[in-house]
């Protein structure tokens, strides 16, 4: 039922999780689903716990990315920049270590290292032909950082790069793209 609900409905998909883990604390798949439904609902304590104890059951590292945001979200972006370790990217699949550059680049930039940030974007396949979701979110984090560091017209070429694989709606560029003017 979590599953079902994470998308519409988070708080209650997170009290559904809860339920599943009064019944079986020790599963490592009942853990991540509480925190993943915990990250959903905007619970990032709660949620890094979760992901703690998950990857503490089954040794999986493929939360690392969430992991990472959800220090970000606790105003500890030095904390979330501590989960970008070879090892830790060896265990990623690509999709897993964009989604860590993306969230690295992030506390990069809520660090004032905004350049840092953009090299380490750099890094990553900004023009893949795919149309996968971490695409979208790539090319936005790309644009959005551009912006701050005053690169205004690569960043509407990029949010306009980004509108292009955006075909689920992860990202808000259309509406960045109608204030900047372009």
């Amino acid at each position: 039922m979590a599953g079902l609900l994470v998308a519409e409905d988070p708080e209650t998909a997170y009290l559904h999780a809860l339920a599943a883990k009064a019944r079986a604390n020790r599963n490592g798949l009942i853990r991540e689903a509480c925190g993943e439904t915990a990250y959903a609902a905007g619970k990032f304590r709660d949620a890094l716990a979760e992901f703690r104890a998950a990857r503490r059951l089954n040794g999986q590292q493929h939360y690392a990315p969430m992991m990472a945001d959800c220090e970000r979200a606790l105003k500890r972006p030095e904390k979330a920049l501590a989960y970008d370790t070879p090892e830790i990217r060896a265990a990623l699949d690509d999709a897993g270590n964009v989604e860590l550059s993306i969230v690295v680049a992030g506390a990069r930039r809520d660090l004032g290292q905004a350049e840092a940030a953009l090299r380490l974007l750099e890094t990553e396949n900004l023009h893949s032909a795919s149309r996968a979701d971490w695409v979208a979110r790539l090319r936005y984090a790309y644009a959005d950082t551009l912006l701050e560091l005053g690169r205004r017209e690569e960043a509407v070429e990029w949010f306009h790069r980004t509108v292009a694989v955006d075909g689920n709606g992860q990202t808000d560029a259309e509406e960045r793209l109608s204030t900047l003017g372009g």
